[in-house]
């Protein structure tokens, strides 16, 4: 009989429905008979879930409405070695773990596409809700803004926190005045107080104040210690007054807290400030000298603080003792001659000698404590007969010497005793011939390959005796240090170099540039960056010969490199000669023949050397490398027309516009016929160059303004209106249309306008400026400030400073534009702008130190803002010297200003056209109000 169990034979389970599991319910039978059983309802599926449940322990089953509160992301779901419910009988197999391991990397692939969006209307949501929300502090900004104006007085005025009521008050009053009845013996204790006593009682014997006590014969005399207390406070007022007191007449005022400090100061003397800290410490080192009688610094430690104490006899007896018990302890015998004076210093540094004679700073502290020459040089003697191998013995040695001869027969003992000694070496040679020196150093490298110190002297002496550029010492010195793997680092070497530099040797700064500030540095590396930085790190330092070497060998790297080009010149131009110059410009368009920029600024030097004849040579082999470029056309036209050759400077353009007919050339022809006040030449081309380059926004202001100075003011407003459709993300165009509209008495016009340019060109935050002043000149204060609070809300921060600067200077009063300036530096941090808003604060309330700085930081910020430059300048005119004017102007002529409101509003004015750089700062000063 086998042990399966008949199950066929048995009753279904309850509940039992065939075929369930695997979802074969309801089906039809092949013959069609009809359909079969169908399966359990949702009532008995519901029935045989909530049994289960009650046959694991876990309750009823949940009805419908608790399903739908029931968490999905329950923890018991998460863990497949802990499933409860349904699957609680089930294996997790390895096919479960990798489905669960796909479904998780579809999510996650699902999250990655998804993220970007999610997180972007997150971050819009977190936006809107903060807006809708804000925070209290926001809420309440403007009204602690407008605490400013509260005045000192209504701030006193303010009432105190707690019950002020009239009862309270009073009852509070009236406990702090309360009355005590005094006893009768504080009275009478009053009235005795100025008293002498005739008598005194001692163990109950009486005797009067004169006389003489039974037992000791003692005299008590009152009156005179009654003196003496008031000797001693006077003595301690006096001092007091000396010290802190003021003195007016015969009467003294005595600060009570200066008083007290200087009776301190009395009774204790400085180092005594902390005896019991001193006491404290005295017994821990006598505690440590005492278990450890050898320890030198133990001894010296006791000593000092015996010193500190103010006791130096003490503190000698202490380091006496331990030189007994320490008498190897060099430091311990330096420590006891310190303290020491005179002739007792040289009997102990005698001892000490006698104890350690092979001790070079013994030695040399000996020879400090003579007086005179022949005895240093004795004791000096002495000790290189003990100790000769001692480089700092031999260099003191040489040091006492005057005769050079002496010194050189020192030396050269030294260097038979101590051939490694570098210094030793180079001061040998130094005292030597040429030729000798030559004979010193090679001797020296042969005891010292690995110095390259060496090597750098022999470059020198070649320097010296004419032979630097024929023998190329340091080419040799990098192989050998390379082969001896002792080559110094690059920035070593150019440190040695800059030391050349200082002391003279140029050709020796040189060679070592040239042969090691490629060492170390790959293909791969940034090499070109890098020396870049190397020789504005020796321009800053002020060594310009080691910067010059840099840039020429970077440029043997890097032969055509405009960067490298540039930045010798820039280099040239500001630390060197104007033929140098020259030559590195000429070095550069040879090299780089397509650069304009190089050509461009080798004509200008030319020009401004008064070579007007080389200029056009230099123009003319620019248009041979580069034809038909708009730059060295129009520089030659700006060449013949800055010369007065109008008719040259006339074909070469009409030559440029059918050559290189770009939009440049273009409005350069109409500027420069405008210049020459030919008004309808001028308008004339702006309207050829329009047909061409519709969507050139200077050719629509030109047009403009040309009808604007032809009075031509509705024609002016087409050109505006016409350019701004053509390019509405012209914000100077926009500006030109609305201050017509104002000039012509449409002030809603004009801001209709700015309303437009505001809505092209949105976050502009010259538009909102302009708006702000559109108001302000129409007397509009209030919306002025509102449209101002608008632009500081919507102008990204970075270009708020030119909206700070106007409200700080015209919407804001006088008393209340430092706060405001704080809080627009704490928002705005270096916008050129507001620091010059800040320094002319500063001005006005003649903190003249503090406004010029704040002046120089806006230079310094962007030196290419014009307005800066003539703010300062007019700082100058009032509070400067004539030699800080000179400076400024000669430093904006070397900058040439470009930009600025007022600036670009003077210097484009064809009027102005042939005004140098000084004379438009002068006149954009003067304009300024």
């Amino acid at each position: 009989m086998t042990g399966r169990r008949d199950f066929l034979s048995l009753p279904a389970p309850e509940n039992y429905v065939a075929g369930l599991g695997r979802g074969a319910t309801g089906f039809t039978t092949r013959s069609d008979l009809g359909p079969a059983r169908e399966g359990p309802s949702e009532d008995q599926i519901k029935e045989a879930l909530a049994k289960r449940a009650a046959q694991l322990g876990f309750g009823d089953a949940p009805d419908k409405k608790e399903k739908e509160e029931e968490d999905d992301n329950d923890e018991r779901y998460q863990d497949p070695d802990n499933e409860v419910g349904l699957f609680a009988g089930g294996v997790y197999d390895k096919e479960d773990d990798e489905a669960d391991r796909i479904y998780r990397d579809i999510d996650e692939k699902m999250d990655k596409r998804r993220r970007a969006r999610r997180e972007a209307r997150e971050k819009a949501e977190q936006e809107e809700y903060e807006l809708k929300n804000p925070k209290i502090q926001q809420q309440f900004a403007d009204l602690k803004r407008g605490l400013e104006s509260v005045t000192e007085e209504e701030w006193a005025a303010l009432p105190e926190v707690g019950d002020l009521t009239g009862k309270n008050r009073r009852s509070k009053q009236a406990r702090q005045e309360r009355f005590y009845a005094v006893p009768d013996s504080v009275i009478a204790a009053a009235g005795s107080a100025g008293e002498l006593g005739s008598t005194i009682m001692d163990d109950g014997v009486a005797s009067t104040a004169g006389g003489s006590s039974a037992q000791d014969g003692t005299m008590t005399n009152f009156a005179k210690i009654g003196q003496a207390r008031d000797k001693v406070l006077q003595v301690r007022l006096d001092q007091a007054s000396q010290n802190g007191a003021a003195t007016s007449g015969s009467a003294t005022s005595v600060d009570p807290r200066g008083y007290l400090t200087s009776l301190a100061k009395t009774q204790l003397p400085e180092s005594a400030a902390q005896v019991g800290d001193i006491n404290r410490v005295r017994e821990l080192l006598e505690s440590v000298i005492k278990t450890n009688p050898n320890n030198g610094p133990g001894w010296i430690a006791a000593a000092r603080l015996e010193e500190l104490a103010g006791k130096i006899v003490a503190a000698r007896n202490v380091i006496a003792r331990g030189c007994e018990h320490c008498p190897k302890n060099e430091d311990v015998w330096l420590e006891s001659i310190r303290l020491n004076e005179g002739r007792n210093a040289k009997i102990i540094a005698a001892q000490a000698i006698q104890k350690n004679n092979r001790s070079v700073r013994l030695w040399v502290e000996a020879m400090k404590l003579e007086d005179d020459i022949r005895s240093k040089k004795r004791v000096i003697r002495h000790a290189l007969d003990h100790t000769p191998e001692s480089e700092a013995l031999w260099k003191e040695a040489v040091n006492l010497e005057e005769d050079p001869s002496d010194a050189k027969l020192l030396l050269a003992k030294a260097t038979e005793l101590i051939p490694l000694s570098v210094d030793l070496w180079l001061a040998l040679a130094r005292l030597e011939t040429p030729e000798n020196a030559q004979k010193v150093l090679n001797r020296a490298r042969k005891h010292c390959p690995t110095s390259h110190e060496i090597w750098i002297a022999a470059a020198r002496l070649q320097e010296q005796l004419g032979q630097g550029e024929k023998v190329n010492v340091m080419k040799r010195a990098a192989q050998v240090l390379v082969k001896e793997s002792a080559m110094p680092k690059r920035e070593e070497w150019i440190g040695e170099a800059e030391k050349c530099e200082q002391e003279g040797a140029i050709i020796t700064c040189g060679a070592i540039i040239r042969e090691t500030l490629g060492y170390g540095l790959d293909e791969d590396d940034d090499r070109k960056d890098t020396w870049l930085d190397d020789a504005r790190g020796s321009i800053n330092r002020g060594m310009y010969e080691t910067a010059r070497a840099i840039y020429a060998y970077a440029l043997r790297v890097f032969p055509t490199s405009k960067t490298i080009w540039l930045a010798a010149a820039d280099l040239e131009r500001n630390h060197g000669s104007r033929e140098d110059l020259w030559q590195v410009l000429e070095k550069a368009v040879n090299a780089v023949p397509r650069s304009e920029v190089l050509w461009m600024m080798l004509a200008k030097e030319k020009w401004q050397a008064g070579e007007i004849d080389n200029a056009r040579r230099v123009l003319a082999r620019a248009f041979q490398q580069n034809p038909n470029n708009e730059d060295i056309w129009l520089a030659a036209v700006k060449l013949e027309a800055e010369n007065g050759q109008i008719e040259q400077a006339r074909g070469l353009l009409k030559t440029a516009r059918q050559e290189a007919p770009t939009d440049r050339v273009w409005m350069k022809s109409a500027v420069f016929e405008r210049q020459l006040d030919d008004l309808d030449a001028a308008l004339d081309l702006v309207q050829q160059a329009l047909n061409l380059f519709p969507a050139s926004a200077k050719l629509w202001m030109m047009k403009g303004q040309i009808y604007e100075d032809l009075d031509k003011s509705l024609q002016a407003r087409e050109a505006y209106s016409t350019g701004v459709k053509a390019v509405p993300k012209s914000v100077p165009l926009w500006l030109l249309y609305s201050r017509l509209e104002e000039k012509l008495g449409q002030l809603p016009k004009a801001r209709s306008v700015l309303d437009r340019a505001r809505l092209a060109v949105p976050k502009s935050a010259e538009l909102w400026c302009e708006s702000v002043r559109v108001e302000r000149r129409a007397q509009n204060i209030k919306q002025a400030e509102s449209l101002m609070e608008r632009a500081l809300r919507d102008v990204p921060k970075p270009d708020q400073g030119i909206l700070w600067s106007e409200k700080i200077w015209h919407l804001t009063s006088r008393p209340q534009r430092k706060p405001r300036a704080l809080e627009a530096i704490k928002e705005v941090d270096n916008d050129p702008a507001l620091l010059v808003a800040v320094a002319r604060i500063f001005w006005g309330e003649r903190r003249l130190e503090k406004a010029q700085n704040w002046f120089e930081k806006a230079l310094v910020r962007d030196s290419d803002l014009g307005d800066s430059w003539a703010w300062y300048y007019k700082f100058l005119l009032e509070h400067g010297t004539e030699e800080k004017r000179e400076e400024v102007i000669s430093k904006c002529i070397g900058v040439e200003p470009r930009h600025g409101e007022v600036w670009q509003s003077v210097a484009k004015n064809p009027k102005n056209a042939k005004k140098s750089v000084e004379e438009v700062l002068k006149l954009v000063t003067a304009e300024l109000h």
